[in-house]
């Protein structure tokens, strides 16, 4: 019975990993507590996957912080900046990597293709001196194999790692990443050396980069790296892992066409159109792992139908040659449905968790080679059955309401520098005015507030005095900081997505459904499971509870629509716009609600607009057209004094600013300060921006504090490329990971560098 799992969360079912970590960082436990629970979490996960009777076991999927981090580190491609001088990578140099510490900043991060995990971007150049300085591949395979269970060690492909790569601080733009293959390729052979030596008979490389719109000589790279590796394969079975879309017809030929390949991982989920070039052409004698159980969502697959596919496909591989699989890791899934004491049956019987799906491939599988569980079989099909016909699915308003949108824009009567002005007339703030994203530091004592009255164990009263109590004191430091546009810190939130889906209908909540988002950070994605309406106001009593605390301007905050959908598990039983569309008339009534209580400045966050963005760029105007029209829609109806903002967070947005400018926001705050400042070049290309823009000077994701000076030169850079009118100052995003003693002192510096350069400005005139 051939079944195989891509990959597996890694955080454990209660966040075990998560706060091993953020307990070493804190130096409260020591490097062997933590390498303790990373090693019981790797067993724990193993032993699951054996128990359950999957044949193919992943190992090397595993990690303290990110993959593609892990690659970077055997590869020994670390940036000089960190101190490194060779020798085994340890914590000390790796979480400098991904953090950053005292003294330097932290390398990139990215959205991992179209999903919201974020992975560390290698930083490349004819200058690295590789050298294989991490050997926890084949440390983790002998680990498993000390336990009794051999493993498919995993591996980053060597040409998906340089195509995920970016050129390094002082190399040339438009320098070849894949020029320095025949670099890495001597280092993947000692792996790969070590590896069979150790006993692995398989190997998993994964190449997601293949899904992409690839060219000819991007292609020709995978077919030399695996022509170079196929002497030292020799004796193994290789899979190449592809997932999250579409393989096109050019680089499905390339990847049956790899030397030295035993075997071809294909997500027949995102990748449903890939089936067709495997029937018309599957190379005889290779194995077909066919991801047919969904890695990205929560829903119980049908297995009715995913056996009918399988059955299909295996006509066409050969029987035995058809291996059952996850589309992808299943990494971007929730760990385990057993965790889940509040969700109530019905809807608890629709879903799959990761320890779930595991059952599901094995089922499959067992079913595939004649051993039908079929009492697991029909729960499954009746299940099926009762989603499709719950009435809790269905609101028939809500689809009427809809349904009415077609045939508008959706756009504010006035232009944007007509409502700029207006704005101005009623808050009269500052050039360069400076503001923050929204969140504030969520400290313990906040946090058990919070879960006090989740638990009825403080009463309404209480918890609303405490929350008031916070707000206050956010409102005054930010009074006391001198801050212009001021946040009330979101005490009252636990995310900024589950938050709002909490009020709203057609949501449903776990209490362990975590899935890693970066590092140690969570995320517990909402289940839409039906049709979205709000019943009543979500946020207008904080934040005219906040605006009565101050005179300054007060924004309400809210998350926009396009990322209420990324950021939860979407049901599959309708597209994704139509479910976009019914989020976006809920915030629209919330926006009214807050404009007609007072609040003069709304902040709509669409921090992941872009991540939503289907990985093939012929599908990119489609998504970009009803994405944006459901921001439009939830502030159509405000005046023209009213000032919309929205947030975008971490992404490359060159490529998609026309469509950010078509939301037609008054002001938007943007990620910039991590990723080199690449989002000012769009402006030194020319494209010409008219709203107001606050490009983030500062990075919060690291507990570095930057100086007045560090903060004063990067909005020099700002104002060399955009008009000093439209320039706000703020962070890069949120502040509710940081600490009161790093935000404090970042945030004095930011408003002394915004005062320092309107005092020139001033005396420029």
């Amino acid at each position: 019975m051939a079944s195989h799992i891509v990959g597996y969360p890694r955080m454990g079912p209660k966040r075990e990993l998560k706060f091993a970590l953020e307990s070493f960082w804190d130096n409260k436990s020591s490097a062997e507590d933590l390498q303790k629970v990373a090693a019981d979490l790797r067993s724990s996960i193993w032993k699951q996957m054996a128990h359950a009777g999957i044949k193919y076991i992943p190992s090397n999927t595993f990690s303290y912080y990110d993959q593609v981090l892990d690659t970077t580190s055997m590869l020994g491609a670390v940036p000089p900046r960190y101190g490194w001088n060779g020798g085994e990578i340890g914590f000390d140099t790796y979480f400098s990597m991904a953090r950053g510490n005292a003294t330097v900043p932290a390398m990139e991060m990215t959205k991992w293709f179209d999903t919201n995990y974020h992975f560390i971007v290698p930083e490349l150049g004819p200058h690295v001196n590789f050298s294989y300085a991490s050997h926890k591949a084949v440390d983790e395979y002998k680990e498993a194999k000390a336990l009794g269970i051999d493993t498919v060690p995993v591996l980053i492909g060597p040409v998906s790692y340089l195509l995920l790569s970016k050129p390094a601080k002082g190399v040339e733009k438009t320098f070849n990443l894949l020029s320095l293959l025949p670099k890495i390729l001597p280092i993947y052979k000692e792996v790969i050396s070590e590896l069979k030596a150790a006993g692995a008979s398989w190997i998993q490389f994964d190449e997601p980069t293949l899904v992409l719109d690839l060219d000819s000589h991007q292609l020709q790279a995978f077919t030399a790296a695996y022509a170079d590796l196929e002497s030292t394969l020799t004796g193994l079975n290789v899979l190449i892992e592809t997932y999250f879309a579409d393989l096109t017809a050019g680089a499905y030929k390339t990847l049956i066409g790899l030397k030295g390949v035993t075997a071809y991982g294909l997500d027949l989920v995102r990748g449903a159109q890939t089936i067709n070039l495997v029937k018309s052409d599957f190379p005889k004698g290779k194995y077909l792992f066919a991801g047919v159980v969904d890695g990205r969502n929560i829903w119980a697959n049908d297995l009715a139908s995913s056996l009918k596919a399988l059955q299909e496909l295996e006509a066409v591989a050969g029987k035995g040659n058809l291996v059952v699989s996850t589309s992808c890791s299943l990494l971007h899934t929730a760990v385990d449905l057993v965790n889940e004491t509040k969700l109530d049956d019905e809807i608890k019987s629709w879903l799959a968790f990761a320890a779930q799906k595991v059952v599901e491939v094995n089922a499959l599988a067992k079913a595939l080679a004649g051993q039908k569980d079929e009492a697991f079989f029909s729960a499954n099909a009746a299940a099926q059955a009762s989603r499709r016909s719950s009435p809790r699915v269905t609101n028939e308003a809500v689809q009427k309401a809809a349904a009415a949108l077609k045939g508008s824009d959706h756009r504010r009567a006035t232009n944007v520098s007509a409502r700029l002005d207006a704005q101005q007339k009623k808050l009269n703030l500052p050039i360069l005015p400076t503001t923050t994203i929204g969140s504030f530091p969520q400290t313990l004592e906040l946090r058990r507030v919070r879960r006090e009255f989740k638990a009825n164990k403080i009463s309404e009263d209480d918890y609303v005095k405490a929350i008031k109590e916070e707000i206050k004191k956010v409102v005054d430091l930010q009074e006391e900081l001198d801050i212009d546009v001021l946040v009330h810190g979101e005490p009252e939130r636990n995310d900024m997505v589950e938050y709002f889906g909490e009020q709203l209908s057609g949501f449903a909540f776990t209490v362990n459904g975590w899935v890693q988002s970066y590092g140690s950070r969570c995320v517990k994605p909402p289940i839409i499971y039906g049709d979205v309406s709000r019943p009543k106001p979500m946020t207008v009593f904080w934040s005219t509870a906040a605006q009565c605390m101050t005179k300054r301007p007060m924004k309400g905050m809210l998350t926009g629509p396009v990322t209420i959908l990324n950021w939860s598990f979407v049901r599959n039983d309708q597209p994704r716009f139509e479910t976009c569309y019914q989020i976006a008339l809920a915030i629209k009534d919330e926006v009214e609600d807050l404009e007609k209580a007072g609040i003069n400045v709304i902040q709509i966050d669409e921090a992941a607009l872009r991540e939503g963005l289907p990985l093939r760029k012929s599908e990119h105007a489609f998504y970009l057209k009803w994405a944006v029209h459901s921001f439009r829609i939830t502030n159509c109806g405000v005046q023209d004094a009213t000032q919309i903002h929205t947030h975008m967070c971490y992404s490359n947005f060159n490529d998609i600013i026309h469509s950010i400018i078509d939301m037609d926001a008054d002001v938007i705050t943007i990620e910039n300060s991590r990723s080199d400042e690449k989002l000012l070049s769009v402006f030194r290309e020319g494209v010409k921006y008219g709203a107001g823009i606050g490009p983030g000077v500062y990075d919060i994701h690291s507990p570095r504090i930057p100086s007045t000076e560090e903060i004063a030169d990067r909005i020099n850079k700002m104002l060399a490329v955009l008009e000093t009118n439209i320039l706000w100052v703020n962070p890069d995003c949120g502040l509710k990971t940081r600490k009161y003693a790093e935000v404090k002192p970042a945030l004095s510096n930011m408003v002394a560098a915004a005062k320092q350069l309107r005092t020139q400005l001033a005396s420029a005139k």
